[in-house]
């Protein structure tokens, strides 16, 4: 992925703890970021390979995994799966406190294209950052500049399914 807008949301474990099978595979395959084997992620979880393909089987049904085909196929998280889970928990939240977040974000980046004059973080080279501004300073701000832009589009897009809304976004 060529950018932190790209990137997946948080992943959050349904799983108090991982004491079955089944968890620990669910654990391991959401923590994979390329296409991995099932007796791979099998000794990963701890588990036996056919255990392992079995709910991975079941998982890619679910769309969290996403299964390549090959010999032997391979499985990886399927980022759009997160993505819709983020967007559909941010559009339970109540619309006053969706709204307040999406004001909050707004601001953060308005700081942020202010601070370097620029409308989007791919336009700043971090490494000659404004005179105030350290180069460790310019890397830590532009990645959060990029994620509060991913949230806020993941907010509108909740904001848009709560409210049944197909209207533009309030902001990209």
């Amino acid at each position: 992925m060529s950018n932190s807008d790209d990137a997946p949301p948080p992943f959050e474990n349904p799983f108090e703890t991982a004491t079955s099978a089944e968890e620990r595979v669910y654990n391991t395959v959401v923590q994979t970021r390329q296409p991995t084997t099932a007796r791979a992620l099998a000794d990963d979880a701890d588990c036996d390979p056919k255990t392992a393909r079995k709910y991975l089987a079941w998982f890619s049904r679910l769309g969290v995994v996403t299964e390549h085909d090959g010999e032997p196929p391979t499985y990886e998280r399927n980022d759009r799966y997160f993505e819709w889970r983020r967007i559909n928990e941010l559009a339970s939240k109540p619309a006053a406190e969706l709204q307040s977040q999406v004001q909050s974000l707004i601001e953060r980046i308005e700081t942020y294209e202010q601070r370097y004059d620029a409308d989007d973080p791919a336009e700043v080279d971090a490494l000659a950052p404004p005179d105030d501004i350290s180069t460790e300073t310019a890397f830590a701000e532009l990645t959060d500049w990029q994620t509060a832009r991913a949230e806020l589009r993941r907010h509108e897009q909740a904001r848009q399914l709560k409210a049944g809304d197909s209207s533009p976004p309030v902001r990209q």
